[in-house]
């Protein structure tokens, strides 16, 4: 049931995807679905909250058996990008053009979870004179994500683009 509200709001955007066309999609009727979520909010809340906890989980085992910074680092970035670019997986829904401004509270809690496990790889990191930590993280998450729009597969792999994103920050 979770699995085609999260395709569709992340093809379609949260605002560009209507509970009719997530009806139409799992093959019921839209009352039967607010009998579920009692609005689109709700079930993109619960939709994104999988998404996180699915994309968290996946980060947190890829940095489990590493002890190096930037190992870390780009374990934690190898797993976020194959989880955004798998379309069997949720993670393309954290990327799903909600407007900063209509983002439920619960979703920005949500976000600043899974941030958070960027912001301490980072902070463990010794990083180039004059980079800041906040852009950093702010920027490689911006590089990852942005890869949904631009990604074909049969090209570089996931976890080669990662990999060139750190490489060229930690060479700086």
């Amino acid at each position: 049931m979770i699995s085609e509200p999260a395709r569709l709001f992340g093809s379609k955007g949260y605002e560009n995807t209507s509970m009719r066309d997530i009806a139409a999609a799992v093959g019921i009727l839209p009352g039967s679905l607010y009998h579920h979520f009692p609005s689109k909010g709700d079930l993109f809340i619960a939709v994104y909250s999988f998404a996180v906890s699915q994309s968290m989980d996946a980060v947190k085992a890829a940095v489990a058996s590493r002890v190096e910074p930037w190992g870390r680092l780009e374990a934690a970035c190898i797993a976020h990008m194959q989880g955004l670019l798998d379309k069997n997986r949720f993670a393309a829904v954290l990327v799903s053009h909600l407007s900063v401004d209509s983002l439920p509270e619960q979703v920005v809690i949500l976000r600043d979870r899974y941030e958070a496990v960027f912001k301490e790889l980072i902070a463990e990191l010794q990083l180039p004179a004059g980079i800041d930590q906040r852009i950093f993280r702010l920027g490689l998450l911006g590089s990852m994500n942005w890869a949904i729009t631009w990604y074909r597969p049969g090209g570089e792999t996931p976890a080669s683009i990662a990999r060139k994103l750190l490489n060229a920050v930690r060479r700086g």
